[in-house]
């Protein structure tokens, strides 16, 4: 075999060595990328999971605070209902026992609470919370079980009846003095002015009584009783005689 016939298998011999190298350099990029894949699906995969099992304990969370909820919803309600039941008149006392729940199967799958996403109320907007509810029927069970007004005035209010009184009997002197001032002074009406003024002035001490009653009664839901009364006099008719001194002084 001559030069020239070896010449043609060395080329060929080097072109098969180049295209093993390119295939080589394409098996290794595809090998890299399906590696870089694969970790990228793991990656991926695994924070799926990580969500899922966050999800999962956020459910959890809510399922026994619902759970929770749902059993102090229950005893109150049994208390509400107990409390109802033995309170005055025939029509209330013939409640019966406390109705069973109606069955998750009979509600209308939009009163069915679903559970909230991340930063989303609990209670859907429009709706009330059963505590509100139940805090309302409890404040009207106690209305009908103690009507406002009848209960006894709190001791710490004892110690400004006085007080109220002779505010209110000083304000309405002050009031009585101007209109006996100023009936001293027109020519036409003086007398009947004075008369009021007088008039006036003999209804300070007591003056103070209405403001009380309506204050114990409207903001304390409590009654005055003949001892306020007395306390609420007191401190007018104090107040009354000092502020009659001082104006025989001055006159």
């Amino acid at each position: 075999m001559t030069t020239r016939d070896r010449q043609p298998l060395g080329r060929d011999y080097q072109l098969m060595v180049s295209a093993l190298a390119d295939v080589t350099r394409r098996r290794d990029a595809e090998v890299a990328e399906a590696e870089q894949a694969y970790q990228d699906s793991a990656a991926r995969a695994a924070g799926e999971l990580a969500r899922a099992e966050s999800d999962a304990l956020a459910a959890d969370r809510w399922a026994g605070a619902a759970a929770a909820q749902v059993l102090d919803v229950d005893r109150e309600a049994g208390r509400l209902w107990e409390q109802l039941r033995r309170a005055g008149g025939l029509r209330v006392r013939a409640l019966g026992e406390l109705p069973e729940p109606a069955p998750v199967e009979a509600m209308p799958r939009i009163a069915l609470q679903r559970r909230p996403e991340p930063g989303e109320d609990v209670i859907a907007p429009g709706r009330q919370s059963p505590r509100v509810l139940l805090s309302r029927a409890a404040d009207r069970i106690d209305v009908t079980i103690r009507p406002a007004g009848n209960g006894a005035l709190p001791r710490w209010t004892l110690p400004l009846l006085p007080l109220v009184g002779g505010l209110t009997a000083v304000l309405t002197g002050l009031i009585a003095a101007g209109l006996v001032t100023f009936g001293d002074t027109v020519l036409w009406g003086g007398p009947v002015i004075r008369g009021l003024g007088w008039l006036t002035f003999l209804v300070a001490p007591s003056s103070g009584v209405p403001l009380a009653a309506y204050t114990a009664h409207s903001r304390l839901h409590a009654r005055l009783d003949i001892g306020g009364i007395g306390l609420t006099l007191l401190g007018g008719m104090v107040a009354a005689t000092a502020l009659s001194l001082s104006f025989a002084t001055t006159r």
